[in-house]
Order: C-alpha cells, then sequence, then structure tokens
C-alpha cells in the first residue's frame, strides 16, 4: 500500500460531548465500566469499521490500563497493557493468537485515511517521521517500506503496522520529585529525565510543566513562564490551536517545529524562563540548546536512555553532560509500572537525591 492512494474515507468527527472534552474531564463525566467503554467507543472511530467494530465490543479489557494498540498485516490484534499483551478476536474478546482478528492490509489503509482525515499529502512530512499525532497527543507510529531521495526518506508506502500509543494525564508524581529539582532560593535546576520507551517520562515532564508554570506555594518556587517545544505533538495535545492538556497559565506551546528552530524563535518571541521539550537528542538541537542558556533560560528536557550510563554512549547526550549543562537527572523505568523513579541524582555534585 502506498500512502498515496485515492482518499475515500471520512476521518472521524469529534463532535460528541464525550469527544470535545480534555482527559481529565473525561473522567469526571464518566466513570468505572461506563468510562472504559465510552473510551474505547472513542478510540474506535479512528480504525475502519471491522477494526472499530472489534474495538467497540471489548468488555474485558479496561481502557485505563491500555497502552498501545496494535496492528500489523497479516498478525493478530493486539492490545498492551503495562502487565500483558492481549490477542483480541473479531467479537472482542481475549482469546489466543490462533483465534485473533488477522488485521488486513486495507484495514491499515482505512486508519491511515482516519487519522490524517483523507489527507495523507498534508501528514506525509510526519510520516516521513514515522509517526502521527492524534487531538490528545496520543501518537501512531508507522512502519512500512522506505522510499529514499539523496539519502533522505521521501515517503513510506507498503504500510505494515500501526502502533497506536495512547497518552495519558496523570498528576501528582511531579509534586513528589520537584524538590528534588530545586536549588537554593527556590530555582529550579537544569533537568534531564531519561527513560526507556514506555516508561512515563513524557506524562512526568508534563505534570512538572504544569507545576513549574503555575507554581507551588508550599515549595517556594513561584509561577513561571515556560515554552514548550512540542515537535510531535504529544505534550500539548494541540487541537486546532487549542492545548488539550492543561500545561498551566504560563505556558505558551509552539507545536508541530523542530526543536533546533523553536528554542530559538521561543525566546525571541516569548521571553521564556524555561524551556521544557520532549525526547532532547538530535546533533542539530545542541548548538541551539547551547545558544538558549546563554539567555539565562532554564532547561528542562527528556531523553531515550535506561541509565546514566546509558546516556553517556549517546554522543549528543554525553556532550551536554561533559558540559555541564545538566543539574538534575532523573531515571525512570517500568520496574513498578510506568513512571518508576529509579534515581534522582546531582550532577554537580555526584549525589543520589
Amino acid at each position: 500500500m502506498s500512502l498515496h492512494y485515492t482518499l475515500s474515507v471520512q476521518a472521524p468527527k469529534i463532535t460528541s460531548d464525550l469527544l470535545n472534552v480534555t482527559p481529565p474531564q473525561r473522567e469526571k463525566r464518566l466513570s468505572g465500566r461506563d468510562f472504559s467503554e465510552g473510551l474505547w467507543v472513542d478510540t474506535a472511530k479512528w480504525f475502519g469499521k471491522d477494526v472499530c467494530s472489534v474495538l467497540e465490543n471489548i468488555k474485558d479489557i479496561s481502557f485505563s490500563k491500555v497502552e498501545e494498540i496494535r496492528l500489523r498485516v497479516g498478525q493478530p490484534l493486539m492490545v498492551l497493557t503495562p502487565d500483558k499483551d492481549y490477542f483480541i478476536s473479531r467479537e472482542g474478546g481475549v482469546c489466543s493468537p490462533d483465534k485473533a482478528y488477522l488485521a488486513s492490509r486495507e484495514d491499515l489503509a482505512s486508519a491511515l485515511e482516519r487519522m490524517t482525515h483523507s489527507s495523507v499529502y498534508a501528514a506525509e512530512e510526519d510520516l516521513k517521521k514515522g509517526f502521527l499525532t492524534l487531538p490528545g497527543g496520543h501518537r501512531v507510529g508507522v512502519v512500512g517500506e522506505t522510499i529514499l531521495n539523496q539519502g533522505h526518506i521521501h515517503t513510506i508506502k507498503h504500510v505494515s503496522s500501526l502502533n497506536l500509543r495512547i497518552a495519558r494525564d496523570i498528576t501528582g508524581q511531579g509534586l513528589k520529585l520537584l524538590p528534588s529539582l530545586m536549588g537554593g532560593g527556590g530555582v529550579f535546576c537544569h533537568t534531564l529525565l531519561i527513560s526507556p520507551p514506555r516508561a512515563g517520562k513524557t506524562t512526568l515532564l508534563r505534570d512538572l510543566i504544569r507545576l513549574i508554570s503555575n507554581g507551588v506555594s508550599q515549595l517556594g518556587l513561584r509561577g513561571q513562564t515556560v515554552g514548550v517545544l512540542d515537535e510531535r505533538g504529544e505534550l500539548a495535545g494541540m487541537w486546532q490551536g487549542v492545548p488539550t492538556y492543561d500545561l498551566g497559565w504560563r505556558t505558551d506551546v509552539l507545536d508541530g517545529c523542530p526543536k533546533a528552530i523553536g528554542m530559538s524563535m521561543m525566546v525571541r518571541s516569548m521571553a521564556p524562563q524555561v524551556i521544557a521539550m520532549d525526547e532532547l537528542g538530535h546533533a542539530d538541537d545542541v548548538a541551539a540548546l547551547f545558544d538558549a542558556l546563554r539567555t539565562g533560560v532554564k532547561i528542562l528536557s527528556t531523553a531515550h536512555a535506561s541509565s546514566l550510563e546509558e546516556a553517556r554512549k549517546r554522543p549528543t547526550l554525553n556532550h551536554l553532560l561533559e558540559q555541564g549543562v545538566f543539574e538534575r537527572l532523573v531515571v525512570l523505568s517500568r520496574k513498578h509500572g510506568p513512571g518508576t523513579i529509579d534515581g534522582v541524582y546531582d550532577l554537580e555534585t555526584g549525589r543520589t537525591l
């Protein structure tokens, strides 16, 4: 399947009362089984009619536990939670792999049409990077056959797998962590959050942004202007220019802009006290980050690594660590579920906090 197929399927319209509210508001509208079933129906609309019917009928898996929904051509439909991977039958029940619904190439094509609002061309720049972002900050991983042009990905065809990763807005963890991220006089420290995939770093980053933006009086932290570089649309979950998630009263969001470009734009236009971003690590980001530091702005970022030792093996991260850019390092894992804090380190003294 090429991405350049004829578009005919209409994307789901976000018009219902349930779909028009933010995730925390949805939780107030629905509870228990009704809440779970409502969100399954909500999510199912991003898929073609066959997969939609399967997902709408799921009763045995609480949506609150779902991390990923995976479609692979010719393979069983899977739902992943922190504890287990589930295979799903055509009737929406949990089953063995040999009795599960097998995703077809047409299922993936229909899902892509809905997820791109019947405009794959408009989403092609994101697809070249291997992902799409849906309203609410949910990210869809896309893989298949890449077509190269002068060493760069031109497009993807014969898409073979889709992975819908469910974004969560979980509060509270950031407040427990924040005292360790502050220096003298209630000043927030340059902080790097690291973890392997699916360990909760984006969720924690979102919570910290909100706290820093609003301020925490009991910690002596005054509300600060935060500039968020939301390159992948996951942090704010922007939908038609409005954030899906609450990132605080003093937060400005630059959506869909590469971090290397966005840092200088944000400094010049919005004068932030803190710049927050997800998945730092590209070489292009480093020079822009050093330029931002010269203005006195504080940096809050995440990166992929399972430990400080692993982070030092990544050239760009190691350069930043050697230059003493970050004052605090937070290591997350999935040992006790997503968001497990394995350690907090004062990088200036080498102490464990």
